[in-house]
């Protein structure tokens, strides 16, 4: 089994539709959206949810009154204001760090974890999806898209896939490192912008330093020649392949608004063929 990560260093550059058509293209994948921030690939492909399953991670104090007997000694160590004068604890500024529940002698401090999210697995049109939902202003990202991958993963090698196509966060944070460790290729899909060749750049780095091969899609690439020239000249002197061009083309965004694929709602739009080379591309790339 060998799985292909989608990742774009900056968002809005085309990266889950990019996913949605090569799932399509694709034979017999799981899908797997690690994208638990901002999840959207559920909007394209519309699976329906067979498990759903708890993600807990973090914690958050509560102050047990009756216990308490007003020391005072977590108001004195608490350094984000977290704990009124009258010893209740404001979830909002609680850091989770423990400090209060470590050092309380009389045992008065709860410091459960918290329900974070969700994670799913699904049925799509194009076969097994494994997703998530993140609760808003949760942390912990990092670990609930090494959740999604690792089931995507199970799910794969228990009935005979051969590839698992994921949907990454944006960025090169924590969670795009929690994306791309151990896969066998990461397409980076960039756009001929000033900020989305810095953050093309930025990825590569990322991943080369965790040994992931990288390769580059141009999306959007007519909309300005002199940058997609750069990235071009750029790929070359890394030796990172650049795997395809994707002009625009109004399609992409009618196809987001359909709820479908480019090549669902329209197989014969200017982009579907360059996509179809791309896809041939990665393919013999991660042979």
């Amino acid at each position: 089994m060998k799985e292909l990560v989608v990742i774009s260093g900056k968002g809005g550059s085309g990266k889950t539709s990019m996913v949605a058509a090569l799932a399509q293209l694709a034979q017999n994948p799981v899908l797997c959206d690690a994208d638990v921030d901002a999840a959207d690939l559920h909007l394209i492909l519309s699976p329906r949810v067979v498990e759903s399953h708890e993600f807990m991670a973090g914690h958050t104090a509560s102050i047990d009154l009756e216990k308490c007997n007003g020391c005072g000694k977590c108001l004195e160590l608490c350094r984000f204001g977290a704990i009124s004068e009258d010893f209740v604890v404001d979830p909002l500024d609680c850091e989770g760090c423990g400090v209060c529940y470590y050092f309380c002698e009389q045992e008065a401090v709860n410091f459960p974890e918290n329900l974070s999210g969700h994670w799913y697995i699904s049925e799509s049109r194009f076969g097994p999806m494994v997703h998530a939902r993140l609760g808003i202003a949760e942390e912990n990202s990092g670990k609930l898209v090494v959740q999604v991958r690792q089931n995507a993963a199970k799910i794969a090698d228990s009935n005979g896939h051969e590839l698992v196509v994921t949907d990454g966060p944006p960025g090169v944070g924590c969670p795009v490192i929690a994306a791309i460790g151990g896969a066998a290729g990461v397409l980076i899909v960039t756009e001929p912008s000033l900020s989305g060749v810095h953050d093309m750049e930025r990825v590569v780095e990322l991943a080369r330093h965790f040994s992931v091969p990288p390769m580059i899609c141009i999306n959007k690439y007519d909309l300005n020649d002199s940058i997609t020239e750069d990235i071009r000249k750029f790929a070359e002197e890394k030796e990172v392949p650049c795997v395809g061009q994707i002009p625009f083309d109004p399609a992409v965004t009618k196809s987001m608004v359909h709820a479908q694929t480019l090549f669902e709602y329209d197989p014969q739009a200017p982009a579907c063929d360059a996509v179809r080379a791309l896809w041939e591309r990665v393919e013999k790339t991660l042979e």
